[in-house]
């Protein structure tokens, strides 16, 4: 305390390493902070100069490049949609007993078909998407810990509910890095504020250079001069010569100062972000208009009717994957059916169908689904028995996703439910298992992808994760 003024004087962990004992503390942590940095970059296969977006090996052979994650945030109704449950309809109104004592069993009011060669079942919700059944990979043993949206969310996009952990896609991206060093590598669409908010597409404890970037879709994101969900893209008062100059200027302060403090990791992610920033304003503007895209493609999609900005993140979303983007994630929520389960889900049903369609058929059609990943769902599903009279409570145990293209095999439902959809009983695929096993789609094993931080080694996976190599084609 400062006895004349009596302010508090701040006095962190550094400053006493760097002042007591003559500082000798200092020049330890700094050999340690070190040794852990290179031991860092050994692992990932860069040198000290390395661009840490650049393009990097894989440990296996990849069957994916590109990932674009469908996220339907809220619980989406498995049984309602990807989980044909006759018994269900057989049973409907029955009480349960047990801990579900009062609980009385409540049939889909919508009718499922066979849909494709294969003849997977899929809900008459979905017609336009069950058009491309023969491509899908229906994950129907899905299970995770937690029953509450916000930590379930966190859960699916980081691997712990429990602690700040950095996101799937940022994971990928540090992992994998990126093809367009113009365009971010991990891109987010209109991602919710609540559960679990930034946390989703944050970067946790990694350099802050793999965090997603998050971009709004709107209607109006279309040709009208805007910079397409992204402001302050462009600087009105100078010009590019001009900024680069400035650029210049602040990334030699940049490096001066990373040269004299190694153990500040979020320098780098400074630097990069200002290089990245500078270098999106020639390429972003021109990749958000979509003037350039055929009529005929936007009527698939579409956009132009009414309430059409999930059509525009589809749409998007191949364009990014085009331009070599990492990882897309699209986002939709409203899927929380506690009530109203028939028109709501009518509703979103009609939100997501036909665009979710046209993206897997432009996919194809521009030869890209083979490497592209395309993943789609929630963070759990909903109970088979009714709340509310007519919707159904969160649930947990066993839910539905699936993924198509990226070397998964189509028209195939692996694992199951029990006979009214209640929990996974086969084929049963926590979020540990789902994470380990889209990395082994992308060439990445889940055990070697790991990042020294607080002393020890960290994963996406934890100390979890088995891969189901059953769904690979």
């Amino acid at each position: 305390m400062d006895l004349c003024s009596n302010r508090i004087l701040s006095f962190g962990r550094r400053d006493a390493l760097r002042t007591l004992s003559c500082g000798f503390g200092m020049l330890a942590f700094a050999g340690i902070a070190q040794q852990a940095a290179a031991r860092t970059l050994l692992r990932r296969g860069d040198d000290e100069d390395a661009n840490p977006l650049a393009p990097k090996s894989t440990h296996k052979p990849a069957r994916a490049k590109t990932v674009i994650f469908l996220c339907m945030s809220g619980g989406p109704s498995h049984v309602d949609t990807f989980d044909y449950k006759p018994e269900l309809i057989r049973d409907n109104g029955k009480g349960l007993g047990g801990q579900r004592a009062g609980a009385q069993l409540l049939a889909s009011p919508f009718k499922f078909r066979q849909s494709g060669k294969s003849g997977l079942w899929i809900s008459e919700l979905m017609p336009e998407i069950a058009k491309h059944a023969d491509s899908m990979c229906l994950l129907r043993g899905m299970n995770t810990a937690v029953p509450a949206h916000a930590q379930a969310s966190i859960l699916m996009h980081t691997g712990s509910f429990q602690f700040v952990r950095p996101s799937f896609g940022a994971w990928t991206l540090y992992g994998l890095g990126t093809e367009n060093q113009n365009l971010p590598g991990f891109i987010t669409l209109n991602p919710p504020a609540g559960n679990g908010g930034a946390q989703n597409y944050g970067s946790g404890f990694l350099p802050a250079v793999y965090q997603g970037t998050r971009v709004g879709i709107e209607r109006s994101a279309r040709r009208d001069g805007g910079d397409g969900g992204l402001p302050n893209l462009k600087n009105p008062s100078l010009t590019t010569a001009a900024q680069r100059e400035q650029l210049d200027l602040v990334q030699r302060l940049n490096k001066e100062r990373l040269k004299r403090d190694r153990s500040d990791d979020q320098i780098e992610g400074v630097i990069e972000s200002y290089e990245l920033a500078f270098r999106m304003q020639a390429e972003m503007p021109e990749l958000m208009d979509i003037a350039d895209e055929k009529p005929k493609t936007l009527e698939m999609y579409g956009i132009g009717q009414q309430n059409d900005g999930f059509a525009r993140q589809c749409l998007m979303a191949r364009r990014f994957a085009e331009k070599g983007v990492r990882f897309i994630e699209v986002n939709h929520g409203g899927w929380d059916t506690h009530r109203n389960l028939k028109s709501d889900l009518e509703r979103q049903a009609a939100q997501i169908d036909r665009p979710i369609a046209a993206l897997l058929a432009d996919l194809r059609q521009r030869k890209m689904l083979d490497d592209t990943l395309v993943v789609w769902g929630g963070e759990f599903g909903r109970t088979p028995y009714a709340q509310n009279a007519d919707g159904r409570d969160h649930n947990h145990k066993g839910f539905t996703m699936w993924a198509a293209g990226g070397g998964v095999k189509g028209g195939f439902s692996y694992g199951s439910t029990d006979e009214h959809g209640i929990e996974a009983v086969d084929g049963k695929m926590d979020i540990h298992d789902w994470h380990a096993t889209l990395l082994a789609l992308m060439g990445v094993d889940h055990e070697r992808l790991t990042y020294r931080w607080a002393g020890r080694d960290f994963r996406l996976t934890d100390v979890k994760g088995n891969v189901h190599s059953g769904i690979f084609a």
